[in-house]
């Protein structure tokens, strides 16, 4: 409530001083044209060229501004030349703009915020609007850009609101273990740090760093996927930067106001096709008793069904298919977004943006979900006429209640689904013994929680308030000569409360713990100073050169409290358990950085550029060892052919190459020299303990080194577009770590060995096939080809283990394997007779062959296909995407086999499976199968879908001419996730993913089902 009261008084705040600001002057109407073909021109700006207050034209070409008689206005559109005009005592203006190639010098934001011309960059980047994200939302924006860019693989995690979205930026990022791009909002670096994840043993996925962000603060995000774009970024830059433009207010701009509405609803959907044929029991016998009715629960190894059938508590149930089906559990999902904006032009010197946005999304699991709050101001403000400074905060307030657990198992709220066909999950309802509080145990094993009872009565918060900060002085000696000083700060204070609640089946007498209480800071400042300038060197050739430097510091402190066992029920306080304990955690880094760049720009054709970075890691500050810095360099060029060329139907032609190197450190602090840390007291007297993972005091910095060229042409007045890129990435000296003999006192070792090879071929096509009075049609095609190998691993090259499921455990992992693609799948195969056919012992039962690689859990060819039509002023897109060529480690596969509900095992039900003359009873068979021969458990993850969708209208301004404070109102119906259009998985969404990094990826096992979401979007904006 307070923050809908905050959110309400903000919007009557702002509309009364719209309202009382409001200028008298009149209001001039018109539409731009495109010539030679008349088209409506939607996007044009508009500037009142004294103020630099403006407008941009509707999708009809209409627009409408404040004018004086005296008023000059500027309409300018990328491609086509400007026009001034003065307004005099029209009341009515319709103008034609004229296209011109020489106007195609698109400025876009780079590395370090620097806005450089795009035909003149060296390497490839992708922009993505703002209306990508906030029409057909995800709770976290990053999730938006799936499908959208040429190399760029997104794949949310099924955990929920505020879960981590996993991002690979041209192939395998690296063998240990990082992967997320940097994300850099307005210059300056930002934190995502996964805050927990879930393994093969259960957790939560709490979120990452970008998830934090409204997507209404957004202006643009720009993936800058080659090296040589990021190299200035130093560490961490060797997965990619993907930089984050906030909206900002417009010198000279009058009052500007708007309000956004956005409501989804979710559903989640059940992708499963089990047999419906046999239900609960085993050796082909329904239960007789409610203690077997109990054990039997998730095995369908019973009779064919008809009649009824005793239950778990003794009452009789029907016998027959359910129609209670394992999603009735969930209810449906929402999200609520508010989001008021308001910014205004201080005069022709500054402008500022203030927006407030609230967030409520409810999960699709009961007395789960989160709520955001987020706080935007941009300030961009000229002191004098050289000096310029500039100031974003974004405040997020955000909390996550009782975030559900993930994987197989305790306390995990997708558990009713391998159900016997027979059961219905209702019956297990409210999942505890009302009288004193016991979990209601459904199955054979007490660490599959009932999921009643842990809705009901679980508690798993996290808190979080996050602040991040920029600010930036400019001071500009002459107009192509100036200094910069910059300081950005991102901070976060997260409070985290965790128990397992009283009467949870596996705590020691039911009484529950407290596994964790307390709070944590996590920090990043980023402090930079540049010094640019642009100086023609003799008559065409111009330098454009920055030389700056870099401070980097990250800091972490954790306090907690936890016990066991507590004493009273329900009061969850650590004066009430049994055994208390406590916990604190604590690192800090730092980084120190100089940086270069060099642009040669020959005439109009020809640039070459090049930047380099020398960094300095405390990481890797050692005693014995002086190879704590690196220098990273880059080189590239862009060549325009079409100024060469005479070809009428060519536009735009650009060939581009490039060579960079990046660095990275660890990434954590203390790996290469020896800690010791202390432990509880024994006898009276102090304890200490060593480490268990032997530092390495010769660590160096990792590099990644990239080749890439490609070439961008453009056909017929711009209607066809063409960006192809080819790279060769290899990482090289990757800091690891490395099993080792427990008898050396150590089980590990942190080791330089790593190394991994991509190449990939990145293709996007862009055009207007249709292009007329009323009717447009926009659209984009990317594909991305990628082929992968690790080079090298440990000292011995040995495979390294990454992850697993509780299903399969142990017998199949996801490795890196020196010669394959990675991370590979490893599972057991058949063992085969001579002549092919498989092995099976004196029991029939299958017999288990050699560990071989099924295949990576990254595709190999993978993009989207975007469309857009807008007829007069109503819009219609949608996105398909697509991925081919990864394999997945299923859980599912494994369970449903193994408990008789797959279809597979409805062959040999009555008569047995026959294999080499011996015949096994189907269940023991399938069991033996499931447990031997785990490559059964891997399938195919290619699909496409049908990723979003929006029909949106737009309303004409005139239907706002007589109206004081609304002045346009845009309406939007959107879905996302609509349906899969193809899959070779058949039980299973080949996207549902439990674990949040690398590690995981790939591997599927009960997390929470995909969901599918419709809503509306409303966009007032007001005078």
């Amino acid at each position: 409530m307070r923050k809908v009261l905050s959110i309400t008084f903000t919007l009557i705040l702002m509309l009364g001083t719209i309202a009382f600001v409001q200028a008298q002057s009149r209001v001039l109407k018109g539409v731009v044209t495109s010539a030679p073909d008349g088209l409506p021109m939607p996007g044009v700006t508009i500037l009142n060229k004294s103020n630099q207050s403006g407008t941009t034209t509707n999708v009809d070409g209409e627009y409408s501004i404040s004018v004086e008689p005296s008023t000059v206005l500027v309409f300018s559109f990328i491609g086509y030349s400007t026009q001034e005009i003065t307004v005099g005592n029209r009341t009515e203006l319709n103008i034609t703009l004229e296209e011109d190639a020489s106007e195609l010098n698109e400025v876009v934001v780079t590395a370090l915020g620097i806005s450089k011309e795009k035909e003149k960059l060296g390497y490839s980047l992708t922009e993505v609007s703002s209306e990508t994200m906030t029409k057909a939302r995800e709770t976290n924006v990053a999730n938006s850009l799936a499908g959208r860019v040429a190399g760029l693989v997104v794949k949310g995690t099924n955990s929920g609101p505020g879960g981590t979205s996993k991002i690979t930026l041209r192939g395998t990022p690296s063998i240990n273990g990082t992967g997320s791009p940097l994300y850099v909002i307005n210059g300056v670096p930002m934190d995502n740090t996964q805050r927990g994840g879930a393994g093969q043993w259960g957790g939560s996925d709490n979120g990452d760093g970008i998830g934090n962000l409204s997507p209404d603060d957004i202006e643009t995000m720009t993936v800058l996927k080659g090296q040589a774009a990021s190299a200035l970024y130093g560490t961490r830059a060797s997965n990619g930067v993907i930089l984050i433009t906030t909206k900002s207010g417009s010198k000279g701009g009058d009052w500007s106001a708007s309000y956004n509405l956005n409501y989804m609803v979710e559903n989640p959907v059940d992708f499963t096709d089990f047999q419906n044929e046999y239900g609960q029991g085993t050796g082909g016998q329904r239960p007789t008793t409610a203690t077997d009715a109990q054990t039997t629960g998730r095995l369908a190894w019973g009779e064919r069904m008809g009649g009824s059938v005793i239950g778990y508590d003794g009452n009789q149930y029907p016998y027959t298919p359910t129609n209670d089906g394992y999603l009735d559990f969930y209810r449906t999902g929402s999200n609520f977004t508010n989001t008021v904006s308001v910014s205004k032009g201080l005069g022709s010197d500054g402008s500022f943006r203030m927006s407030v946005s609230n967030l409520d999304s409810k999960s699709i699991v009961p007395n789960s979900g989160m709520d955001r709050l987020s706080l935007n101001l941009n300030v961009d403000q000229n002191i004098t006429d050289k000096l310029n400074v500039t100031a974003m905060i974004n405040y997020i307030d955000q909390k996550s209640d009782n975030i559900p657990f993930l994987s197989d198992g305790p306390k995990n709220p997708n558990n009713f689904l391998f159900l016997a066909p027979n059961i219905s999950q209702s019956i297990f309802a409210p999942g505890y013994n009302t009288d004193n509080g016991a979990e209601t145990v459904f199955s054979d094993d007490i660490y599959v929680t009932n999921p009643y009872f842990i809705v009901n009565q679980g508690i798993n918060d996290l808190g979080r308030k996050r602040t991040i900060s920029a600010l930036s002085t400019k001071y500009s000696f002459t107009e192509n000569i100036y200094a910069m000083v910059r300081i950005g700060n991102d901070v976060s204070n997260d409070d985290f409360y965790s128990i397992d609640p009283y009467g949870l089946a596996y705590t020691a007498n039911l009484q529950g713990n407290l596994n964790s209480r307390g709070q944590s800071t996590r920090s990043e400042l980023n402090i930079d100073g540049l010094f640019g300038a642009k100086v023609d060197l003799t008559e065409g050739l111009v330098l454009d050169a920055l030389l700056g430097g870099n401070i980097r510091k990250n800091k972490f402190e954790s306090v907690s409290v936890g016990g066991s066992r507590f004493v009273l029920p329900y009061l969850y306080s650590p004066f009430n358990v049994e055994a208390f304990s406590r916990g604190y955690s604590f690192s800090e880094l730092e980084v120190h950085s100089g940086f270069y760049s060099l642009d040669f720009g020959i005439k109009d054709f020809l640039t070459l550029s090049t930047t380099g970075r020398y960094d300095v890691y405390s990481t890797l500050t050692s005693p014995v060892s002086d190879d704590n810095s690196i220098f990273s360099p880059s080189v590239s060029a862009a060549f325009l052919f079409d100024k060469f060329l005479n070809i009428s139907a060519m536009d735009f032609g650009k060939l581009r190459v490039s060579y960079a190197v990046t660095s990275g450190d660890p990434g954590v602090a203390y790996s290469n020299q020896f800690y010791y840390s202390s432990a509880n007291s024994y006898a009276g007297v102090p304890a200490g303990s060593s480490p268990t993972s032997l530092p390495n005091l010769f660590l160096k910095p990792f590099t990644t080194d990239e080749f890439e060229i490609g070439l961008d042409m453009n056909f017929f007045n711009n209607r066809l577009g063409l960006d192809l890129a080819y790279y060769t990435k290899t990482t090289n000296n990757e800091i690891m770590n490395a099993s080792l003999s427990i008898a050396s006192g150590f089980n590990s070792a942190v080791v330089a060995t790593g190394s991994i090879q991509n190449k990939g071929l990145e293709v996007l096509l862009t055009g207007k096939p249709i292009q007329t009075s009323d009717f447009t049609w926009t659209s984009s095609f990317n594909i991305t080809s990628v082929k992968n190998e690790v080079l090298s691993t440990d000292e011995n090259n040995n495979p390294v283990n990454l992850g697993q499921n509780r299903a399969t455990l142990g017998n199949a992992v996801t490795a890196y394997v020196v010669g394959e693609p990675g991370p590979q799948i490893r599972a057991y195969d058949y063992q085969y007779n001579p002549d092919g056919s498989i092995v099976v012992n004196e029991a029939g039962l299958p017999v288990r062959g050699e560990l071989i690689n099924m295949g990576s859990v990254l595709p190999t060819l993978y993009g989207g296909w975007n469309n857009e039509f807008n007829y007069k002023g109503i819009s219609f897109s949608f996105l398909i995407d697509y991925n081919y060529g990864n394999k997945v480690l299923s859980a599912t596969e494994f369970y449903s086999t193994f408990r008789g509900l797959n279809k597979v095992t409805l062959e040999g039900r009555e008569s047995g499976v026959t294999n080499g003359g011996v015949t096994a009873p189907a269940e023991d068979y399938y069991k033996a199968l499931a447990q031997n021969i785990t490559r059964t458990s891997v399938v195919d993850g290619d699909f496409i879908k049908l990723r979003q969708m929006t029909l949106g209208y737009s309303l004409p301004a005139s239907w706002f001419g007589n109206t004081p404070v609304i002045k346009g109102l845009d309406v939007s119906f959107v879905a996302r996730n609509l349906a899969i259009l193809m899959r070779k998985a058949k039980n299973i969404d080949p996207e549902a993913s439990f674990g949040s990094n690398i590690n995981y990826t790939g591997i599927e096992g009960t997390s929470l089902p995909s969901t599918r979401s419709f809503g509306f979007n409303l966009n007032f904006k007001l005078n």
